[in-house]
Parts: C-alpha cells; sequence; structure tokens
C-alpha cells in the first residue's frame, strides 16, 4: 500500500522560507516521478514542480516558481523536498505531493505567507 505524507508547511513572512518534505513508501521510489502540486483558496490545483526518477534527477518547474523554489531527492529516506525560498503571498496554499504514474496523493500541508 503506498502511503504519501507531506510535511514543513507553515506561515511565513514575505520573502522568507520554507522546506516542505514528501516521504513516499510502498513503492519504489527511485524509480518514480513526484510532483509538488498547490491549491490556492477559489483557484485551480496547480503543478509546481516534478522531478524525474534516479539517475535522471531532472527537474522542471512552473514559470511561477521558477528560480524561488527547488525540487530534490533523497532515496534513502525515500523523501522529496521542496525548498522554497522568497515566498510571496501569492504563494499561500495547500501544497501536496502527487505520484504521477499511479496518481497517488498525500493529504498536502497548508503554506500562509502574510505579513
Amino acid at each position: 500500500q503506498v502511503q504519501i505524507v507531506e510535511s514543513g508547511g507553515g506561515s511565513v513572512q514575505p520573502g522568507g522560507s520554507l522546506r516542505l518534505s514528501c516521504e513516499v513508501s510502498g513503492i519504489a521510489f527511485d524509480r518514480i516521478f513526484i510532483e509538488w502540486h498547490r491549491q490556492a483558496p477559489e483557484k485551480q490545483r496547480e503543478v509546481v514542480a516534478t522531478i524525474a526518477p534516479t539517475p535522471l534527477d531532472t527537474a522542471v518547474y512552473a514559470d511561477s516558481v521558477e528560480g524561488r523554489f527547488t525540487i530534490s531527492r533523497d532515496n534513502a529516506k525515500n523523501t522529496v523536498y521542496l525548498q522554497m525560498t522568497q515566498l510571496e503571498p501569492e504563494d499561500t496554499a495547500i501544497y501536496y505531493c502527487r505520484v504521477p504514474g499511479n496518481d497517488y496523493w498525500g493529504q498536502g500541508t497548508q503554506v500562509t505567507v502574510s505579513a
């Protein structure tokens, strides 16, 4: 059984940083794509970052977060990270981790950016 657990969300001021974690179990972690999505109030869910399986580990970002967010993976810990810097109020959302090949989703973690 695949389980996905996100953590690391919280409240931060504009310009601040947070690191989200996504731990995945029950699947060959190093062989799968992982995506981070987010959903802001009254907006559609959008994908913000994707990382390819090892050994590629290629990362792709949404234009809105390019240069500010970094996705990475630690296969020894079955965990994908989303390092978020220069946060803006527009980044406020629930952030979800997804395994696209099987459409598995985590429960989400709230990120709030406000003064």
